[in-house]
């Protein structure tokens, strides 16, 4: 049986497959700095020197000399022939591999034809480049010297209509292959062919396997488009390549990769030394790029225009990787600047500041925020804590979100309390409804001696902690027995809470079967009660708590923690008002004194409490 063996196979046997994990399956490794280490399988040591490099995704021996890549080792530790190993590793990976057939030779061939088209067209724009006094001179303006040209293979195409139709018609070519190529274009009147690319510096574009696949354009004169690409064709798809990812592991040893926009962002870093960048090829940028990033298990930095489409593309593109399972930074550049301005103006020393300064995901929508508002501005800056407060929900940490909160907190003049309140009103979606007054009657008073009707003014944020622990406990045992292990029913500071966290705690005692407590259970004590606030009974009773998080115990830690939080608020004001009574008051004898000093000594202790808690 014959397989259909072809470049997109090998592409996704590699990136389904990580070296390291197919290694272990034979060998013990251990990680030393970035590389995996162990005894070499293919000959006798007592000393390991079998390296493998997860970066890279290649191994070797430094005592015999084996080296390669995944499907290298896979044949030499199996003794398979490099087709056997690959439908070994396709199989592993759950990858099916197509018989071969006709159609699929025929593409085949007719793929490396266009490869073959795309080099000999980049040797001819390479070598015209140095024909023309204007391009070079365009060049030398823009400071790219003649290294860089080489490296990247730069050139330019004549200012003529049949330029690269004749030189690759007198290699030997056909003109309706070269337009499958997309060099060419057929006239309007179908009166024949034209050069697509004219009067432009050209940017070939080449895979991570040194293929040119496609051509990038930037126009010498006023015409438009400033910039223009090759169109798809068989071998090149804009959305599924990157400018520059060719010359990454080729050139770098860097740990970093930087995202840019434009050809001419990666030529100006890469000029000044920063050999790590890649660019999208004039469009969005695609889940399909951020995969290609994610396979170099490099640190990403998105470093884009500094206008408002450059924001709104880094934010996009944040947003893909983060699906991907990347976690990039932002790379801030001043208003009105690109990567090529920047690094031309300010040098290596300047952009490497800002790669150190990079932002993250929560860090850089909190700078877009505050570019957006005006913190000056009253209801600005109440938008913008509202804003930040959405974007808080999203952290898993808590230690985080205090972070962040106090953050925010110093630079916008708003409390911890309010911003924490608001991040917890965005964790929950509450809809609540009354119910009906048959509910509301009753004259006796339950468990009277236990419940404490409390004078304080509770915080909105803890009056809907309070409420949604409320309705938890009501609905779910499981949920009453996280909740009591940090809870006693005395913490329930509002009257109408305190009520039914006495009946919610007595029913579960009392009937230990119970999974859940029924609306009638409920009601029935409550028609013993007077003084009762029945619409917040109402509201609590018909609240519907949507988790946005599958942390559901994660949720309730956050809410006991708010109410806990408060608690040491009020304590505080209390001690507070303490304080200032024996401060006002005359003629205060030995025991004030004593007594003031113990209050602050607690008042210390209470606000280091305050700092650290979450």
């Amino acid at each position: 049986m014959t397989y259909k063996i072809n470049e997109e196979l090998i592409e996704k046997i590699h990136d389904s497959s990580n070296l390291v994990d197919i290694v272990s399956r034979y060998l013990k490794l251990k990680k030393t700095g970035s590389n995996y280490v162990g005894l070499c399988p293919f000959h006798s040591e007592k000393t390991p020197s079998f390296t493998v490099s997860e970066s890279k995704q290649l191994f070797h021996c430094f005592g015999c000399g084996e080296g390669g890549d995944l499907i290298t080792f896979i044949m030499k530790i199996e003794n398979l022939s490099f087709v056997e190993a690959v439908k070994f590793l396709a199989d592993l990976q759950g990858i099916s591999i197509e018989e071969s057939n006709k159609v699929d030779d025929k593409l085949n061939l007719e793929k490396k034809l266009i490869y073959e088209i795309n080099k000999e067209a980049a040797k001819f724009y390479y070598y015209n480049l140095k024909k023309s006094k204007e391009a070079s001179r365009y060049l030398q303006n823009r400071k790219i010297n003649e290294k860089v040209i080489k490296k990247f293979g730069l050139g330019y195409a004549p200012d003529r209509w049949d330029s690269i139709k004749k030189y690759l018609q007198q290699k030997g070519y056909k003109e309706v292959d070269i337009e499958k190529a997309g060099l060419i274009g057929r006239r309007k009147d179908d009166t024949g062919y034209y050069d697509k690319f004219r009067n432009r510096i050209i940017f070939p574009i080449i895979d991570a396997k040194k293929r040119v696949i496609g051509f990038g354009g930037r126009i010498l004169d006023n015409t438009m488009p400033k910039y223009l690409n090759s169109k798809d064709t068989l071998v090149f798809s804009k959305g599924d390549n990157l400018y520059g990812l060719n010359l990454i592991k080729r050139y770098s040893d860097s740990q970093k990769l930087i995202l840019v926009e434009g050809y001419m962002d990666v030529i100006a870093l890469a000029q000044n030394g920063i050999d790590y960048v890649v660019a999208s090829l004039g469009t969005a940028f695609t889940h399909n790029q951020a995969k290609l990033l994610k396979r170099y298990k490099r640190e990403i930095y998105i470093c884009y225009d500094s206008d408002k489409a450059g924001i709104n593309a880094s934010i996009k593109a944040l947003n893909i990787l983060r699906k991907e399972g990347v976690e990039p930074k932002v790379i801030v550049l001043p208003t009105g600047q690109d990567p090529d301005d920047f690094i031309n103006k300010n040098g290596l020393n300047e952009f490497n500041k800002l790669i150190n300064k990079a932002l993250n995901y929560i860090d850089y929508k909190i700078f877009i925020n505050k570019q957006k508002f005006d913190l000056n501005n009253t209801e600005e800056k109440i938008q913008f804590t509202k804003e930040i407060s959405k974007i808080l929900v999203d952290l898993k940490s808590p230690i985080e979100k205090e972070v962040y909160i106090d953050k925010v907190s110093r630079e916008t003049g708003v409390s911890k309390e309010a911003i924490q309140k608001e991040v917890l009103g965005s964790n929950l979606k509450i809809s609540s409804t009354f119910y009906k007054d048959k509910y509301i009657n009753g004259k006796n008073r339950y468990n009277k001696n236990k419940i404490i009707p409390i004078k304080t003014v509770l915080e909105p944020a803890h009056l809907t902690a309070e409420k949604a622990l409320i309705n938890l406990m009501i609905n779910g045992k499981n949920y009453y027995d996280i909740i009591k292990s940090h809870l006693g029913k005395e913490d329930f500071l509002n009257y109408e809470h305190n009520v039914l966290a006495n009946i919610i705690f007595y029913q579960y005692e009392k009937n230990p079967q119970l999974t859940k407590l029924e609306p009638k259970i409920i009601i029935d004590e409550l028609n013993k009660e007077k003084n009762i606030d029945y619409n917040l009974i109402d509201e609590i009773m018909d609240m519907k708590i949507d988790f946005l998080s599958d942390d559901k115990h994660k949720l309730i830690e956050d809410l006991i923690d708010r109410i806990n939080y408060s608690k040491l608020r009020i304590k505080r004001k209390e001690i507070i008002n303490e304080i200032q009574q024996i401060e006002s008051k005359k003629g205060k004898n030995e025991g004030d004194v004593e007594k003031f000093k113990l209050l602050c000594i607690e008042l210390t202790k209470l606000d280091k409490k305050l700092e650290t808690h979450i």
